[in-house]
């Protein structure tokens, strides 16, 4: 357990899931979120939260799944925040404001046919965030970041 000061007030930071998510493994895609949700309903946390919290990670889980060759998902919580971490080891994201934007996809036709990919991923992790950061580049992957106040 990691703390930290902020505002005078000692935050505890406790790390809940941290979950390797394999490229193209569609069997799999859905279990990172369903055992944070059950971490965070032991916990006590408010079920409006975690539903928020299993959209945020099952749509980075499925990114890392659908446009990466494999990742990470972590989560973390302290007195104040969840924290989302993905990340990849991917081909980047070339244009991060279309990959924001709703129904704007990157998916393969394949992906599709399977009923992913409509574009939504991004939009309903920044939708459902309090806050989001995305870093990428083509040579090292993307790391997003979603946080959540509790």
């Amino acid at each position: 357990m990691k703390l930290s000061r902020s505002g005078g007030i000692i935050l505890s930071s406790k790390k809940l899931i941290e979950e390797e998510i394999e490229r193209r493994n569609f069997k799999k895609g859905g279990e990172v979120s369903s055992k944070l949700k059950s971490i965070l309903r032991k916990l006590g946390v408010e079920t409006q939260i975690i539903r928020k919290i299993s959209i945020i990670t099952y749509e980075l889980e499925m990114n890392i799944i659908i446009h990466s060759k494999g990742g990470k998902i972590t989560a973390i919580i302290n007195n104040q925040e969840i924290k989302i971490l993905a990340e990849d080891k991917g081909p980047g994201i070339k244009d991060i404001d279309k990959a924001l934007q709703a129904g704007y996809s990157t998916a393969e036709d394949e992906i599709r046919e399977l009923g992913f990919g409509a574009g939504m991923g991004l939009n309903n992790v920044e939708q459902y965030s309090d806050k989001m950061e995305i870093e990428t580049s083509e040579d090292e992957g993307t790391t997003i970041k979603a946080f959540l106040n509790v």
